[in-house]
């Protein structure tokens, strides 16, 4: 049961949240942090979320299934990794590149896609497991049939 003050703070809260788990990932190569914490604190704004409108909400609100986020990651964490090795340096070693966006150059290298990646990862197996637990047992699992 949640109280309408938790409703309210909620969608406030979890925005903020996520925008700090961001944060966190964006700094985490030079300072404490990266994809795990980050993604731990977004899953953790992702719980407030659920606890105020409950599953549903939360199912719509990531849009794709949990898994397939945590897959998604695996995936963009392990080319990161493979991707040395296609340019003839050991595995995991970092890449840069260095695009000219908006006269801008921005830098760019694996080390930041392995971090979105493990917090894809993260994201995506915390949240399945935390909306499995969640969710009202149904026939299969021994509640009641409607």
């Amino acid at each position: 049961m949640s109280t309408l003050i938790l409703r309210t703070v909620a969608p406030a809260l979890t925005a903020l949240m996520l925008l700090f788990s961001v944060f966190v990932l964006l700094r985490g190569h030079n300072e404490p942090g990266g994809g795990f914490i980050g993604g731990l604190i977004a899953v953790s704004a992702l719980a407030i979320y659920g606890i105020a409108f409950g599953v549903g909400a939360v199912r719509r609100a990531i849009r794709f299934h949990p898994m397939a986020i945590a897959g998604a990651g695996l995936l963009l964490a392990t080319l990161s990794g493979f991707l040395s090795i296609f340019f003839g340096v050991p595995f995991m070693t970092g890449l840069w590149v260095y695009p000219v966006i908006f006269d801008v150059e921005v830098p760019l290298s694996t080390v930041m896609s392995f971090d979105l990646g493990v917090y894809l990862v993260v994201v995506g197996a915390i949240i399945s497991i935390a909306l499995a637990l969640e969710q009202e047992p149904g026939p299969e699992l021994g509640g009641e049939e409607d």
